[in-house]
């Protein structure tokens, strides 16, 4: 299977699962538990219909957005995701410049395996930093004035993770950061040659966001699961949320909120933008689509903060569904993750370009020339 072969999501992660050790590929591809909320991610937009509007003289469309006082020429952007240089050696550069190639923005995580500094080289485009809230304080003060200092838009702190999810796929295949490698694994290794070469000739893997504050995931093997176990502030609240907001000074943003009681208190603290988000269903397995919750949320607070829908999206079709809701803009992980696996640079801006692609015609097909011409006379739930 080649990269012009790939015409879809399904087709990217075939290619993934191609490219990438066993171990790699299932902690992208994997989820909680029984993967339940995961499925549901997707699923959850099949149970919405589309009702197109006809005679509407679409000629030119415009399908930009503006979200977290950022102009984006599509409303998709990447959201942030640990670890990409395990995917693909060029890792979060790959992705940055393909999103600026696309006039969106691009989450870098505070796991990143490429300096935000060096981000902010290769992507003029919108920018978001996500942040994890560390035991260590120095590390949260050292992580936001980095981001800061390299003109980061966006700063969204993501409030899921005060333990690992239950990632029994990883725990199957030994998957670690760095990659260990063990009697059942090693096979799967040797079998992507080009992979190993890459990963082993290429600059070393470290998360540089934590270099002198911690050894694990950089020089220490730890799973991600252990990692937001060990390393992570399980006593994040409220208030912790509230000064870091005040501290940044700008677009700030939580990213795992679920309830609308959570949505409001965002507002109250002052947060410009939520994420809809249950973490790819890699946390809290038997939770709630972002998309079944999207339209009591944007009920709540659309109209007082920015609303973003993240998770399960494949589809062109999908974003209108979310944007028809409320939402102000689509993002997620899995689905740049494969094609950037695939093929790095070359596979993202692939991946984008079907997209926006799909997004032009089904603006057309349903008769709007602009975003903003979307609403809920456009669905019907079965």
């Amino acid at each position: 299977m080649r990269l012009t072969d790939c015409h879809n999501f399904a087709d990217f992660r075939r290619l993934a699962e191609q490219r990438l050790p066993s171990p790699i590929f299932h902690y992208i591809d994997g989820a909680a538990d029984d993967e339940v909320t995961y499925r549901r991610n997707t699923a959850a937009y099949e149970d919405v219909d589309l009702v197109p509007n006809v005679l509407n003289g679409v000629e030119d469309v415009d399908m930009s957005v503006e979200v977290m006082g950022q102009k984006l020429d599509m409303p998709f952007y990447c959201a942030p995701t640990a670890l990409q240089r395990l995917f693909h050696h060029e890792g979060e550069r790959a992705v940055a410049k393909a999103a600026s190639k696309y006039g969106t923005m691009f989450g870098v995580s505070s796991l990143a395996t490429v300096t935000v500094e060096k981000i902010a080289e290769v992507a003029p485009g919108p920018k978001m930093f996500q942040f994890y809230f560390h035991k260590d304080r120095g590390l949260n003060d050292a992580l936001l004035e980095r981001a800061r200092a390299a003109k980061f838009n966006v700063m969204a702190l993501t409030v899921d993770t005060i333990t690992g999810g239950n990632r029994e796929r990883d725990l199957r295949t030994g998957f670690t950061s760095p990659p260990r490698l063990t009697p059942s694994s090693l096979f799967s290794f040797a079998a992507h040659p080009s992979w190993a070469w890459n990963f082993l000739t290429k600059d070393k893997f470290d998360m540089p966001h934590l270099s002198g504050h911690v050894s694990e995931g950089t020089n220490l093997a730890v799973s991600v699961g252990e990692y937001f176990s060990t390393m992570l502030d399980p006593t994040m609240n409220w208030k912790d949320a509230e000064k870091l907001c005040a501290q940044w000074n700008g677009q700030f943003a939580l990213k795992g909120i679920m309830s609308v009681e959570d949505a409001k208190r965002a507002v109250d603290i002052g947060c410009t933008g939520i994420m809809v988000s249950n973490h790819g269903g890699r946390q809290l397995d038997g939770s709630r689509a972002p998309f079944d919750q999207l339209a009591e949320i944007c009920d709540a607070v659309g109209d007082q903060i920015d609303v973003v829908c993240e998770g399960g999206v494949q589809r062109g079709t999908h974003v209108l569904k979310a944007l028809s809701v409320g939402a102000k803009a689509v993002s997620g992980g899995r689905f740049y993750l494969y094609s950037l696996a695939a093929a790095g640079q070359a596979g993202v801006e692939r991946a984008l370009g079907n997209l926006r692609t799909e997004l032009e015609r089904d603006m057309r097909l349903m008769g709007v020339s602009k975003v903003r011409e979307l609403n809920r006379g456009n669905l019907r739930w079965r």
